[in-house]
């Protein structure tokens, strides 16, 4: 490694650390003053909370480190443009590219840092933050989860639920039992599916048992469409259902195939799974979009100028990857193209930019 690779690398990071630190802290301080009324209506100790928000530190990382890694680059090649060494280099016969290669190698190491971050780390982690948040703090002590089996007890009432899906609000293989005072069975609905709309739960395809109280028979009935008689929302199986982050890539691709397996569609998990796989390597694409921007960058239009260069590329590369990956989980786009095709695009803009500025 040369001195030059030594300082880009000592720079890049110790700028990246400072921004990462200052966002860490601004994201926890938000979320804090959000949720801080749900600890004290719960009565939780401050440990209790502190231990929630260090078990959320995992996650924030791994959603704002490429926003860090773009800016950490930004600010670097910013301040040497400042202090004209970009142009002493360049003046020296150093190309752009010799500049890339340390800023690269940074990006794959975050990378590599970022997938195992969210591969071993953070599904750990935010599965201990969200029961802290669902049992501790929510209450939600009624509701179990089982691979994608869901049991709900409710006022002399149990539901079962064979799978949610929570992009479409829509859950199938329902079963739907009410008891009296005594626990007797006095109804009991299947239903092959149902969907969440204006408020209320609508099953499909159903059949209904009625305890007759005469001759202690059951009445069956069948119905195309009803609206189910139930105390759960979506909201209470959202923050039941395992989330794609709670999951390593190796659990959610085990989960794909069980749920394909039992004859449901798996589409949404199968675009976070891509997903999961496609992200980490925006670190490397903010690499090179970062140099791109910054080496060329006028001396007179200043540090800030790219650092809001950089921001705006930072927004609409998110509002392409959210775009295309509601259009995956709508089924419009392969779940592959719809993980990867945001970070194919902006890696061109980004190569295009950097031979642009040589």
């Amino acid at each position: 490694m040369t001195i030059l690779d030594k300082y880009l690398t000592r720079e890049i990071i110790k700028y990246l650390c400072m921004v990462l630190l200052s966002v860490v802290g601004i994201y926890l301080a938000v979320d804090f003053f959000q949720k801080i009324d749900n600890f004290m209506l719960a009565d939780l100790p401050l440990s209790r909370m502190l231990a929630y928000f260090m078990l959320k530190l995992p996650l924030i990382v791994s959603q704002i480190m490429p926003v860090c890694v773009l800016l950490g680059v930004l600010i670097a090649f910013g301040l040497m443009n400042k202090n004209n060494e970009i142009i002493a280099l360049k003046s020296g016969g150093v190309s752009v590219y010799y500049l890339l290669r340390p800023v690269l190698v940074i990006g794959i190491v975050f990378s590599i840092f970022l997938f195992l971050l969210s591969e071993a780390i953070v599904p750990v982690t935010i599965s201990r933050a969200n029961a802290i948040w669902l049992s501790e703090v929510k209450n939600k002590t009624l509701l179990t989860y089982k691979q994608n089996n869901i049991w709900i007890k409710g006022n002399r009432s149990i539901y079962y639920i064979d799978y949610y899906n929570p992009k479409k609000n829509r859950i199938s293989g329902i079963s739907l039992n009410y008891f009296d005072d005594e626990f007797r069975l006095i109804k009991r609905v299947d239903a092959k599916e149902g969907i969440y709309k204006e408020g209320k739960w609508v099953l499909f395809d159903l059949m209904e048992q009625v305890l007759d109280g005469k001759d202690e028979g059951y009445k069956v009935s069948f119905y195309e469409e009803q609206v189910a008689q139930v105390d759960f929302e979506p909201q209470d199986l959202k923050h039941l259902v395992k989330k794609s982050e709670e999951m390593s890539v190796t659990d959610l691709f085990e989960y794909i195939q069980d749920v394909e397996n039992e004859g449901y569609d798996a589409t949404t998990y199968r675009v976070d799974f891509h997903a999961k796989i496609a992200i980490p390597l925006v670190c490397v694409i903010m690499c090179i979009i970062g140099t791109g921007i910054a080496v060329k960058r006028r001396i007179k239009e200043g540090l800030s100028v790219s650092i809001a260069f950089g921001v705006a590329m930072v927004f609409l590369y998110w509002v392409s990857y959210s775009f295309c990956l509601s259009l995956g989980f709508g089924g419009m786009l392969p779940p592959i193209i719809a993980a990867w095709i945001s970070n194919v695009i902006f890696a061109c803009l980004g190569i295009v930019n950097l031979i642009n500025a040589e």
